[in-house]
């Protein structure tokens, strides 16, 4: 059917909070803007005058898509090459959603998207649906097909997944900076013992190269490991030159509301580090160098003005 002005403005209107759910869902912005275009193509064939509630149609409609894209995407991970990690967001990009409250803004972290990964397509919908977005275990349970009493356990079983593995509580943003800024320091030091102080005992480094870039296949684990690891990443040498293509630019930014080490090269992103900071210290770096994956942080970033860089590696 051909839709009518006020039925296009209704989905535009909704698309942004489509899109933010999609996101959190799947992982990936691409696949997230793929999903909100296929609920556009299903409300466009839809009888749409008797919708009695468009928002909740088309909740349901792009959450079964991405239920569909869930299940399908665990084939795929099992086959991906390395570490799987999610598409990041820059600081500023719509996708992200709403950061009114500290459950929102931790539902689209690296770290608690990676953490998803553990749930099942179910738990991951639900666990979405209200704690990112608020929505009534009631409304969950209708898109769901299941009762409220099912969606209520759901939820808890959930969100008990995503409390064990999140232990520590993260620290204010201007105490953050000051400790990103130290690691900086400390990593471009040549020396092991600054960077070890700045880690927690467990610390963990992780990187996706999906294949295309390399990336070790198992994670750094421990803070003499990742120190280490930090201390050459940082380093400059021919090997580095070779594989980076000329000189690399880090900005220190945000993505998906965590500090973030943003590395160029003639204004292409190619790598988004992420450090989850805690009290205790840094307890985790989520690198994404994946090209797949950087295609949209690359066009963000070169809309937007982002001063100079904080460190150049040639």
């Amino acid at each position: 059917m051909v839709l009518t002005g006020n039925q296009i403005d209704l989905f535009e209107a909704s698309m942004p909070r489509l899109k933010a759910i999609a996101y959190r869902l799947l992982g990936s912005a691409s696949d997230a803007e793929d999903a909100v275009q296929d609920t556009f193509l299903r409300w466009q064939s839809a009888d749409v005058d008797r919708i009695e509630v468009p928002e909740a149609w088309l909740t349901k409609v792009l959450t079964n898509l991405c239920l569909n894209q869930l299940t399908s995407a665990r084939a795929r991970r099992e086959t991906y090459v390395g570490q799987w990690l999610p598409e990041p967001l820059l600081a500023g990009d719509p996708m992200l959603g709403p950061a009114d409250t500290v459950e929102q803004r931790e539902s689209v972290s690296f770290a608690v998207l990676a953490l998803m990964e553990r749930l099942s397509p179910n738990e991951r919908v639900v666990y979405v649906l209200r704690e990112a977005f608020g929505y009534p275990h009631r409304r969950i349970a209708e898109i769901l097909d299941i009762t409220e009493a099912s969606g209520q356990q759901i939820f808890h079983r959930a969100k008990k997944h995503i409390a064990d593995g999140r232990t520590r509580a993260e620290i204010d943003e201007a105490a953050a900076r000051r400790i990103v800024d130290e690691f900086l320091t400390a990593a471009t030091s040549g020396r092991t013992e600054p960077l070890v102080r700045l880690l927690t005992a467990d610390a963990v480094a992780i990187g996706d190269g999906g294949g295309k870039v390399p990336a070790r296949t198992r994670p750094f684990e421990g803070a003499v490991a990742v120190a280490k690891f930090m201390r050459s990443l940082f380093t400059p040498n021919q090997a580095a030159r070779n594989l980076l293509g000329g000189t690399a630019e880090i900005h220190v930014s945000y993505a998906n509301g965590l500090p973030a080490l943003v590395v160029t090269v003639d204004g292409r992103v190619i790598g988004v580090m992420c450090l989850e900071i805690t009290a205790d210290g840094i307890a985790a770096f989520r690198n994404q160098a994946n090209p797949d994956k950087l295609e949209r942080a690359t066009r963000q970033w070169a809309a937007t003005d982002h001063g100079e860089p904080v460190l150049r590696i040639s």
